[in-house]
């Protein structure tokens, strides 16, 4: 039995010293060999050596000539599959992530849990295939097609809706404040916990506040970022802060008041491609089952009256 040393991908980052999305795009690439273990990507030891020595450029001169061999007419060709880079955040990725990979066994999905806003960046430089995203747009009252239109500019692609879901404040229990709008949020001795920049509840709370006219001065705690919805959620119960932005589900969880604000739109961007024909047919495919609609309404606090629905499409 091989007792082989294996890394994941978030060790693979820190040893190369790159982003979690540089190591995805070498995976993807074919450059740097994975497999998976349960929802883990791992790389080997020797793989990990192997790529080292050809990025230093030692791995020409050491190699030996290759005998290629030509295929044999009629003879079925190994397939090498696909990696598909899924990016964002919400536990509904993951459920689609899994049907993505019973659904064609030549998919192998990879999670990478970026903001919407990081996500879509990642898609244009061709870090990610799949992206979520729920960006609120104050000047039109709509969400995400706005931004994906500037930020795709020059490319073909299809957003899609996901889900929707509530998004609003985490508060303390009772609500002591009467933290109810966002004007609330500069009252004296309020204090907040904001998101990380990038992410579709930041764009909210950005958004908001210059429709109320309201800057981030005004506001007691805004300078202090968490990275997910469930640690904004965490502090707030903490009583760190009084007053963080989130979506209803991590209030649940965590054990704080929630007040509802807006129902956001989570959609799904997937570049129009002739790579990605298959792909998209297969993610329309799962969106519309009702096995996959079954798992949403099990997670709980999804509204999936649009999911499948094409919200916007370029040709």
């Amino acid at each position: 039995m091989s007792h082989e040393k294996s890394y994941t991908t978030e060790e693979i980052a820190k040893l190369l010293r790159i982003s979690k999305l540089t190591v995805y795009d070498l995976i993807k690439k074919g450059e740097l060999p994975a497999y998976r273990v349960g929802r883990q990507m791992r790389v080997d030891e020797s793989d990990l050596e192997a790529y080292k020595t050809r990025a230093k450029g030692g791995y020409r001169a050491a190699a030996q000539p290759v005998a290629y061999t030509l295929p044999v007419p009629g003879q079925a060709q190994p397939t090498t599959g696909r990696n598909v880079i899924i990016s964002g955040q919400d536990v509904s990725l993951d459920l689609l992530s899994s049907h993505l990979e019973k659904s064609d066994a030549a998919l192998r999905p990879l999670r990478s849990y970026q903001g919407s806003l990081n996500s879509l960046v990642a898609m244009y430089t061709g870090k990610a295939d799949i992206v979520s995203t729920h960006l609120f747009d104050g000047e039109t009252m709509d969400y995400n097609v706005p931004y994906v239109r500037r930020l795709l500019s020059g490319h073909r692609f299809v957003v899609v809706n996901m889900l929707a879901r509530w998004a609003g404040f985490y508060v303390q229990p009772g609500n002591p404040k009467q933290l109810l709008s966002w004007t609330d949020l500069t009252k004296s001795g309020v204090r907040m916990v904001n998101r990380e920049k990038g992410s579709g509840a930041r764009t909210l709370i950005e958004e908001q506040f210059r429709l109320a006219s309201i800057t981030g001065r005004d506001v007691n705690g805004y300078e202090r970022e968490e990275n997910s919805h469930l640690a904004v959620a965490g502090v707030v119960a903490r009583k760190e802060a009084d007053v963080g932005v989130g979506i209803e589900k991590a209030a649940r969880m965590v054990g704080v008041e929630f007040v509802p604000l807006i129902k956001e739109r989570y959609d799904l961007v997937i570049l129009k491609t002739e790579e990605n024909g298959a792909l998209l047919k297969t993610v329309m495919d799962i969106l519309h089952s009702a096995a996959f609609s079954k798992e949403l309404e099990a997670v709980g606090g999804y509204d999936l009256s649009q999911t499948g629905k094409i919200m916007y499409e370029t040709w």
